[in-house]
């Protein structure tokens, strides 16, 4: 029986941007992934452009791309609904930029579908990446953020905010429940919750180019993302272990 695969693509508002991503990531994942069952799933959270015009024709066009849309905005909220509805041996997701090279995703799920780790995060930050076209003010809050985290959690994990993960089965079952956050700091809180539970971790390094049409706001996520990790660090972390303990017992 073959390996079934749920690529998502959350977005939001992405009507120019989707249909040449949606054809390359199929085009790639036709040509790399024919022994696996998978699908690529449009996860549009709340859009008010024309999106979801866009993303239905999409999947019309296309046998195994799927448009989901969900009216509450937040990326984790879109990635957490499309991770857990597709069932899928192995779920990953990647931005609507594809500012994450495509050939790493290939060596990242034969990592999970193998058992050598539960979940594979690329990495911007990690040696041997590279990382084209970002600026100094990105680059700089970037390793900023990996500073705070691997300090104050003990991690060994760079880069937690690179928009492309992939995760097994057992975490999408297991963990991310237990994640409260359905933005931006999904990422992570998730992998600081593998982390503290003892799920193995692999971080890739891969070649990553910036998207000038980003609509990360710098200041607001990194405001939320210091609440996150702040409510992590006193009592987040062993409240939700206490639950997948619990379950798992």
């Amino acid at each position: 029986m073959s390996t079934s695969l749920a690529v998502v693509i959350p977005v939001l508002n992405e009507e120019t941007a989707l249909p040449p991503s949606t054809e390359r990531a199929v085009e790639f994942l036709s040509a790399n992934f024919a022994s696996y069952d998978w699908r690529l799933v449009i996860a549009d959270n709340g859009s008010t452009d024309s999106t979801p015009q866009v993303g239905q024709g999409l999947a019309d066009a296309h046998e195994r791309v799927e448009y989901l849309r969900l009216e509450q905005r937040g990326r984790g909220l879109a990635l957490r609904t499309a991770w857990k509805g597709a069932d899928a041996d192995v779920a990953s997701y990647m931005d609507v930029d594809l500012s994450t090279e495509l050939e790493a995703l290939p060596g990242m799920v034969r990592a999970v579908r193998d058992g050598e780790c539960e979940i594979a995060v690329a990495s911007r930050l990690k040696r041997d990446a590279r990382v084209i076209g970002r600026t100094p003010v990105r680059e700089f809050i970037s390793r900023s953020y990996s500073l705070i985290v691997r300090t104050t959690f003990w991690s060994g994990i760079r880069d937690y905010q690179c928009g492309c993960k992939v995760v097994s089965r057992r975490t999408v079952d297991d963990l991310v429940p237990l994640v409260r956050d359905n933005g931006w700091f999904f990422d992570s809180e998730l992998l600081l919750l593998a982390l503290y539970n003892g799920y193995a971790i692999e971080e890739v390094p891969v070649t990553w180019t910036d998207d000038p049409d980003s609509r990360v706001r710098i200041v607001r996520t990194a405001w939320e993302d210091l609440k996150g990790l702040a409510r992590l660090r006193f009592g987040g972390l062993s409240r939700a272990s206490r639950r997948l303990s619990g379950r798992d017992g």
